[in-house]
C-alpha cells in the first residue's frame, strides 16, 4: 500500500528514474535475534526489526512497536510513511520504524525489560541522537523508552537523553508528548470543520480506537464542544446519538480497560460504527479499515486519519469521486506525535525545557501551517489532500537528495 501510494505520487511529480529509485528504497533494513531468559528459566529467541528509510535530511525518527504481527514488510512501510511525514512537517529527520514480534500482554515487566535492553544492545551500532531516535508505539510506552535510555547511556558512560523521545519527564522527557498525537487529530478535525463552515460547538464525532491516540482525540474534540457519539476499542463499540459524558467514560475505561459496558451508551457492531452519521469520523486504531466495501457508505463530513494507513487506495478513489468528505491524511493528521518528539529531541540537545503550553502552542501552529500548505497545493493542482500532502513531502526529499548528489 505504501509503495503503491509512492508510485502514484512519483508519476504525478514526473520524478526522474534515478531520484525515484533513491527515494523509494530504504537505506537500511536491520533484522536481529533477541534471546532472553523467561521468568520460568527457559530461553526464548524473539526477532526484532529496524528500518531506516533515509538519513539525507537528518537522523531517522520513528516508533518501536511490540506486537505478534510485526514483520519486516510492515516496519518498512511504516518507515516510508514516517519519512514523508517528517518531510511534510519540515522536521530535520528521515523516517524510521522498529518492532519486535512478541505479545507484550503475556510478558512480565521483567521479561519486557530484558527484551528491551537486549534489543537496544543489538541495535547499538545503528542508533544514536544523530543517527536514529526511537519513540513509543503500539505495545510500548515511556517505561520502554526509559530502559533504552539507561542501556544506551550506561554503554556511553554518561546520560544521553536524546537517544529516544517519549521518555518520562524525570529523564528529560517533554511535557505534552503523551497527548500530542490525539491532540493533533482533534485540532486538525476542528480546523477542517471551520473551513467547511460547520459549527464546531455541537458537532458530532465517532472515534474508532480508544488507546492513547483515540482517547486524547476524543477528549480534545469534546473540549471544543464536539459531542462524542460513538467509540470503539478492541473489545467492541458503543453508541449514544446524544453524546457521551467523557469524564465518566474515561473513568469506566480506566477501571475496566474497555469502553464496552459503559452505562451511558448502547453496544453496537464495530463495523457499523464507521458508517454512522456524524460530522467527524476519526479512525485511530488499525490500518485499512476504510476500504472499497464501506467507503461509499461513510456519512461523515471530515475523515480525520489518526491511525497510519486507515484508508486503502481503492477507498481513496471512491472518496475522491464522492467529493463530499474532507480527508485529513494520516501524514499530517497524526503528525502531532513526531512533531512533539522533535521538540523533545531539541530540548534534550539544548538541555532546555519548554512548558506544556509552549509545546502545544508550537504544535498547533505547525499543524495549521502545514494543512494550509496542503490545501493550497490541492486547490492549485486540483488533486486530493492525500496526493497534495505526499507530493509536497516526496518532492522535499527528492530535492534534498538531488542537492547532496550521489556519492561515487
Amino acid at each position: 500500500m505504501a509503495a503503491e501510494q509512492f508510485d502514484k505520487v512519483a508519476d504525478f511529480l514526473k520524478l526522474d528514474d534515478d531520484l525515484r529509485e533513491r527515494c523509494k528504497w530504504p537505506k537500511r533494513l536491520i533484522t536481529v535475534s533477541v534471546p532472553i531468559e523467561r521468568d520460568d528459566g527457559s530461553t526464548e529467541v524473539f526477532f526484532g526489526y529496524r528500518v531506516q528509510h533515509h538519513l539525507t535530511r537528518g537522523p531517522v525518527k520513528g516508533g518501536l512497536r511490540y506486537h505478534p504481527a510485526v514483520d519486516l514488510g510492515e516496519i518498512a512501510a511504516l518507515a516510508m510513511w514516517m519519512n514523508w511525514k517528517c518531510a511534510l512537517m519540515d522536521l530535520p529527520f528521515g523516517g524510521g520504524k522498529g518492532g519486535i514480534s512478541c505479545d507484550p500482554r503475556t510478558m512480565s515487566d521483567g521479561e519486557l525489560e530484558r527484551l528491551t535492553r537486549r534489543f537496544t544492545m543489538e541495535m547499538m551500532p545503528f542508533i544514536g541522537p544523530d543517527v536514529d531516535v526511537m519513540a513509543p508505539d503500539m505495545g510500548t510506552n515511556e517505561q520502554t523508552m526509559a530502559w533504552i535510555t539507561d542501556t544506551y547511556s550506561v554503554h556511553m558512560g554518561h546520560l544521553v537523553p536524546g537517544i529516544v523521545t517519549g521518555k518520562p519527564l524525570n529523564l528529560q522527557g517533554s511535557s505534552g508528548r503523551t497527548r500530542a498525537t490525539g491532540q493533533g487529530v482533534g485540532f486538525m478535525a476542528s480546523n477542517a470543520l471551520h473551513e467547511l463552515g460547520v459549527s464546531v460547538d455541537g458537532a458530532t464525532a465517532v472515534v474508532q480506537g480508544f488507546g492513547n491516540v483515540g482517547s486524547n482525540a476524543a477528549l480534545t474534540l469534546n473540549s471544543y464542544g464536539v459531542k462524542i457519539c460513538g467509540v470503539s476499542d478492541v473489545n467492541g463499540a458503543i453508541w449514544n446519538a446524544g453524546g457521551m459524558d467523557m469524564k465518566k467514560l474515561m473513568a469506566h475505561y480506566e477501571a475496566t480497560g474497555t469502553v464496552v459496558g459503559f452505562d451511558g451508551a448502547e453496544e453496537m457492531a464495530p463495523c457499523g460504527l464507521l458508517i454512522q452519521e456524524c460530522d467527524i469520523l476519526a479512525p485511530c486504531a488499525l490500518d485499512r479499515v476504510i476500504d472499497k466495501s464501506n467507503a461509499a457508505d461513510l456519512k461523515c463530513k471530515v475523515l480525520a486519519e489518526g491511525a497510519n494507513g486507515p484508508t486503502t487506495p481503492e477507498a481513496d478513489v471512491i472518496l475522491d469521486d464522492r467529493g463530499d468528505v474532507m480527508v485529513i491524511p494520516d501524514v499530517v493528521c497524526n503528525a502531532g506525535g513526531v512533531t512533539v518528539s522533535y521538540f523533545e529531541w531539541v530540548q534534550n540537545m539544548q538541555r532546555f525545557l519548554w512548558s506544556e503550553r509552549e509545546v502545544i502552542t508550537r504544535l498547533e501552529t505547525m499543524l495549521q501551517q502545514t494543512f494550509g500548505k496542503i490545501r493550497a497545493y490541492a486547490n492549485d493542482h486540483q488533486v486530493s489532500n492525500r496526493m497534495a500532502a505526499q507530493a509536497i513531502a516526496i518532492r522535499t526529499v527528492a530535492d534534498a537528495k538531488k542537492s547532496r548528489g550521489l556519492f561515487p
